[in-house]
């Protein structure tokens, strides 16, 4: 089957917009932090491949708040090596483009309420997207998502935030030429309407220059998917220990941040234990180092 219309066009054009919202935003906000960073892990797995894929993750990160609330965007360009091949029967690495944007509306400052009872100091409405764009020798992932739910924000050091949303969520998917091709739908596919689970968090040690950060999605099943078989619930959990060199560097400008990072994925984008069979692949445990420059 030839390849479909993408919209790689229009998540460029996505990409292109959130990120000078970003940059334009600051003049609205109170406080704004963009940030670079690179991180590298070897044991990185995806369904119905075998083999560990080594992967390189280039990410663009803004965060901004104001009194109404927060922003949050995030780009990451994921270079694997020849174990998750760009094509069939090539020694390139597949390449992806994810985007990710939260915005959280702060309803006390909003509509001048306290929202506080026991460990918790602020309610809020998450709303936001997330789009991907993979060249793959299988899946070709045309990934497009909404969110929205509420959000409550905790009493702790830095910020931790755990919000219930709900996720409508879309993929247009094709084979490689050569490929096989298990009977991807030639139009965009819908998935059931489901819930997620979503914890984000960022806490300081004390006075320590070291903070523990990082988030966890618990996701039910979505329904069936593309080929008619049924979806798991997914468990992602991504955290980290970053050490904080600005007393070593000694520069009013960047933050440089470097530490370990640590992702479980539990039957990754809904893929079962038994749908891969032997295949295998649908179960991540993936240490990284990861680098960070703030400005």
């Amino acid at each position: 089957m030839p390849p479909k219309t993408c919209t790689f066009l229009s998540l460029h054009a996505w990409v292109f917009g959130l990120t000078l919202f970003a940059f334009t935003s600051n003049a609205y906000s109170d406080w704004s932090d963009h940030a670079i960073s690179w991180r590298y892990g070897e044991t990185f797995r995806d369904p119905f491949i075998q083999n560990n894929i080594s992967k390189n993750i280039y990410s663009y990160t803004y965060a901004s708040g104001s009194s109404s609330g927060t922003n949050y965007l995030n780009v990451d360009w994921l270079l694997s090596d020849e174990n998750d091949p760009i094509r069939k029967n090539s020694r390139e690495g597949a390449e992806e483009l994810y985007l990710l944007y939260r915005h959280t509306f702060d309803l006390g400052n909003l509509l001048d309420r306290q929202f506080q009872f026991g460990p918790v100091k602020g309610m809020g409405v998450t709303a936001g997207l997330d789009l991907n764009y993979k060249q793959d020798a299988g899946y070709n992932s045309r990934k497009q998502m909404l969110v929205l739910g509420p959000t409550l924000m905790m009493k702790v050091p830095g910020f931790l935030n755990i919000s219930l949303l709900a996720l409508w969520e879309s993929n247009s998917p094709h084979a490689s030429r050569g490929a096989f091709d298990p009977g991807y739908p030639d139009q965009r596919y819908h998935y059931d309407l489901h819930p997620m689970l979503n914890l984000a968090w960022g806490i300081p040690f004390a006075s320590s220059p070291i903070s523990f950060e990082g988030y966890a999605n618990f996701i039910t099943s979505k329904g069936e998917d593309e080929t008619g078989h049924a979806t798991a619930p997914e468990t992602n959990i991504d955290m980290r220990l970053m050490y904080n060199l600005s007393d070593v560097i000694k520069s009013s400008t960047y933050k440089v941040k470097i530490g370990v990072e640590y992702q479980y994925w539990r039957n990754k984008f809904g893929n079962s234990d038994a749908k891969v069979g032997n295949m295998e692949g649908n179960v991540a445990s993936t240490p990284m180092i990861r680098m960070e420059v703030h400005f």
